[in-house]
């Protein structure tokens, strides 16, 4: 189990690039939209892989070798074949296209059994609702107050939001990390030496370049066409309340979820809210863009199922 064999070595780079690509830009999305224009992208690449690193290399110290922070607990370690390396190119070719796709489903679903894919749906559904209705109520609120066109941010005050932004959107990364590693890490040893660990952290920070250098993406289009997510002000709070939905299904138990729904789920609520207090029609904008959103996690949802049940059903009881 602790050699590399090519398809856990091909999972595994297809899965980082994917992941990278995907859920990464769902979690730092708003921070790339109000600081694009005032920072070069080398200096978010950096902050951003400071962060990583530092989770990256925590994890793995404090858990005995085990970067994915107990995730990959009730998906016990199997030796990866041809189909499941195939999962995250799926993955990859979804995410070029603009699909905002669980990964969590996606790539853990060609490893977990149905039992333990049915567990991560529920919570999965649970964290979408949550979030959406949290969201909703707490923008109705926010909307009365703020308003990034007629009472923007005053000069003064912009640092002191672009510093909140910074510290909140860096506990956000590291928890969407010390979630997500899972995703990538299934294809590895449980303990990975520390030869293994420099590769990783290279991978990583190299694909995170990639990312930042393109703005964030197809993927961060999802993120421009909701409201005001590049005023410094409004992307904060995007990212603290995104922050605490995170953190709490992340302490609730070890089952893995999408944070991707959690995250759809967030600007949905919020979209639905400020539809709600603008009025003058805005409703009929917000929800065919709500409803392409949530197409789109659906298509990833069936793909998901359709993988876990070719697997089990098809590919194992033949042999292959």
């Amino acid at each position: 189990m602790g050699d590399l064999t090519i398809w856990m070595g091909l999972g595994f780079l297809l899965a980082a690039y994917s992941v990278i690509a995907n859920d990464s830009v769902q979690t730092l999305g708003t921070w790339i939209a109000s600081n694009n224009e005032r920072f070069h992208w080398k200096t978010l690449w950096l902050s951003a892989s400071a962060v990583l690193l530092w989770a990256l290399w925590y994890g793995w110290t404090v858990n005995g070798g085990d970067i994915s922070y107990g995730r990959l607990n009730r998906i016990p370690w199997q030796e990866v074949k041809w189909y499941h390396a195939m999962a995250p190119a799926l993955l990859l070719l979804l995410t070029r296209v603009g699909v905002p796709v669980s990964t969590s489903f996606l790539v853990l679903s060609a490893f977990a059994s149905t039992f333990v894919l049915e567990k991560m749906l529920m919570k999965s559904i649970m964290g979408y609702a949550v979030a959406a209705v949290a969201a909703y109520f707490i923008w109705i609120v926010i909307t009365k107050i703020v308003d990034e066109i007629n009472d923007p941010v005053k000069e003064v005050h912009k640092p002191y939001w672009r510093m909140a932004q910074w510290v909140t959107t860096g506990f956000l990364w590291w928890t969407w990390l010390s979630h997500d590693m899972a995703n990538i890490a299934v294809f590895l040893p449980r303990q990975v030496n520390f030869e293994l660990m420099v590769m990783i952290s290279l991978v990583f920070v190299i694909g995170l370049g990639f990312m930042f250098r393109e703005s964030g993406g197809k993927i961060q289009k999802i993120v421009l066409e909701k409201h005001n997510t590049k005023y410094v002000r409004s992307a904060t709070i995007i990212d603290l309340f995104y922050w605490l939905v995170l953190w709490f299904f992340k302490e609730l138990n070890d089952i893995p979820m999408s944070t991707t729904w959690v995250f759809v789920g967030l600007l949905c609520g919020r979209e639905l809210a400020m539809a709600t207090m603008l009025g003058n029609g805005k409703l009929k904008v917000v929800f065919p863009l709500i409803g392409k959103d949530f197409i789109k996690m659906i298509t990833g949802l069936l793909a998901s199922i359709g993988i876990v049940l070719t697997i089990h059903y098809i590919l194992i009881p033949n042999g292959f």
